[in-house]
């Protein structure tokens, strides 16, 4: 994926959870959400009543439709949310590749590709600028973009100290000015 954000009806997305729907349909994964594995055992149960119930088939048979619509849909929708998040995590990955940062050495500052960070490396973020990685602000108070993780258009407030600290990578500063120690362990290692 290209772009941060896929489209609800991108195909690389949707193609793959239609097959994904089906699978899921193993016990196995479906004992996994309770609700939708009762439906399941439902649907098995409606279906074999088709042709083992004296009652009117044509009722059974659009009720086990209901059913296995239901499940099969389920399945889908988790399969489809499941493919945005790889999507979104992939374009992450391949942002950090491109970002630069703006890395304090003392007084100074020394521009370096983000994969070179170092966990414990402090780095300056200012307004448009893209967080390098994951970490936490240790000087100042900025407004983040954290849409491309959490999918939440109205952006966050990020300051040093108490539990508002921790910030992602990949995510964009939209005012002000932070520092950031670097959390997360080196990519080049």
């Amino acid at each position: 994926m290209s772009h941060t954000n896929p489209s609800l009806f991108d195909k690389a997305i949707i193609a793959p959870a239609i097959g994904d729907a089906f699978r899921k349909l193993d016990p196995r994964l479906m004992v996994k959400n309770p609700v939708m594995f009762v439906t399941q055992i439902g649907a098995v149960l409606t279906t074999v009543a088709i042709f083992t119930s004296s009652v009117d088939r044509g009722f059974v048979l659009q009720l086990a439709i209901w059913l296995w619509f239901t499940v099969l849909f389920a399945n889908f929708a988790e399969a489809v949310a499941e493919g945005r998040g790889k999507a979104q995590a992939e374009s992450l990955r391949n942002a950090r590749k491109d970002t630069m940062a703006r890395r304090l050495r003392g007084t100074k500052e020394e521009r370096v590709a983000a994969p070179m960070l170092d966990k414990g490396d402090l780095v300056v973020c200012e307004t448009g600028d893209v967080i390098p990685a994951d970490g936490d602000v240790v000087e100042g108070i900025a407004s983040v973009d954290e849409a491309a993780i959490t999918g939440e258009s109205a952006p966050v407030i990020r300051e040093s100290g108490g539990d508002r600290s921790a910030v992602t990578g990949g995510t964009s500063v939209i005012s002000d000015r932070i520092v950031v120690r670097i959390t997360s362990e080196s990519s080049t290692a």
